[in-house]
């Protein structure tokens, strides 16, 4: 009997065949769920499985504990906070995710957002589309300074975007001691520093119980009047109400988010603001990137289910 793959994340394949040739090619079954089972309906399947291609959705406990066949999850993707990890290392299941490829696209979205924010480039397209032909005024970027939360993979690549800005830089992360010698230009300080200093504050750290509202109400007020948010990493790391607040009352003049407490977030408040740019979590989603997570995600299934070691193991 032929191996079985299931595949939730929606972009898995989508600028190319090969991803899923290279499944097929290994005499795999591979099934597409494409947005068709409820959490009732995928945990009354998933047992019938032996690899899984996740992506935002949700695998619960339940879901390890119905998932008795299954031997990998791969996550199309970085953040694997939707994934019970602790349940999954009980069961002896195999996780892994794809950190670094999609890396430049991510980076690349962070900075158009913050480009974005400053010239308010996403309004002025609003209200010329609705007949309103007015001059916005917005800030340079270049020259200015760029506070960092987090110095990991991605946090570097928009660290050397903005070197080409002539921006100076400041990043916080407890994990890093040193900067690679071609961002020199970075300095390493305490969070209290970066907020202070920071005119854009872009967040690059993973979402879990120490990063969970680490920018709240007392964060945002440190920083300078008039400042920026900009958040690419993970809704709920940025607590939602104090950024309302702050954005309405101006201590932050606009943020830019790609990632929301909730997806989709209908019936935010932060959705009636003229001063914020909400993108549906596309950081990812440029034709380079998908295609080589999905490349990835199919060689360690492969990997997995022909008793190899895949590439990037969470657990």
């Amino acid at each position: 009997m032929s191996k079985k793959v299931l595949i939730t994340s929606r972009s898995f394949g989508q600028v190319s065949d090969e991803p899923l040739n290279i499944l097929k090619d290994n005499g795999f079954e591979v099934d597409f769920e494409n947005g068709k089972y409820e959490e009732e309906k995928f945990l009354q399947v998933i047992g019938n499985y032996d690899a899984l291609i996740i992506g935002a959705h949700e695998f619960s406990q339940k879901a390890v504990e119905k998932a008795n066949k299954l031997k990998i999850v791969c996550k199309h993707g970085a953040g694997t906070d939707n994934i019970d990890l602790k349940a999954a290392k009980m069961n002896n299941l195999r996780v892994t995710n794809v950190p670094a490829v999609n890396s430049d696209a991510v980076a690349d979205l962070a900075f158009s957002l913050m480009l974005d924010i400053a010239r308010k480039v996403s309004f002025a397209a609003g209200e010329v589309k609705k007949g309103v032909w007015e001059k916005t005024i917005g800030i340079d970027v270049c020259y200015k300074t760029l506070g960092l939360i987090g110095f990991g993979t991605i946090a570097k690549k928009v660290a050397k975007r903005a070197g080409g800005f002539g921006m100076k830089v400041v990043a916080y992360d407890p994990y890093i001691t040193k900067v690679p010698a071609e961002l020199a230009y970075v300095n390493l300080v305490k969070i209290e520093e970066v907020l202070q200093q920071a005119d854009f504050l872009s967040i690059h750290v993973p979402l879990n119980d120490e990063t969970r509202n680490l920018i709240d109400k007392k964060q945002m007020e440190m920083m300078k009047k008039g400042s920026f948010i900009i958040n690419t990493s993970r809704g709920g790391i940025v607590n939602e109400k104090a950024l309302f607040d702050c954005l309405k009352n101006g201590q932050l003049s606009a943020a830019g988010l790609d990632v929301m407490e909730k997806e989709p977030p209908t019936g935010n408040p932060l959705l009636v603001l003229n001063n914020i740019t909400i993108l549906p979590h596309i950081g990812m989603y440029s034709k380079e990137a998908i295609n080589a997570v999905s490349l990835i995600c199919s060689q360690n299934v492969v990997k997995v289910l022909n008793g190899q070691q895949p590439e990037n193991i969470v657990i």
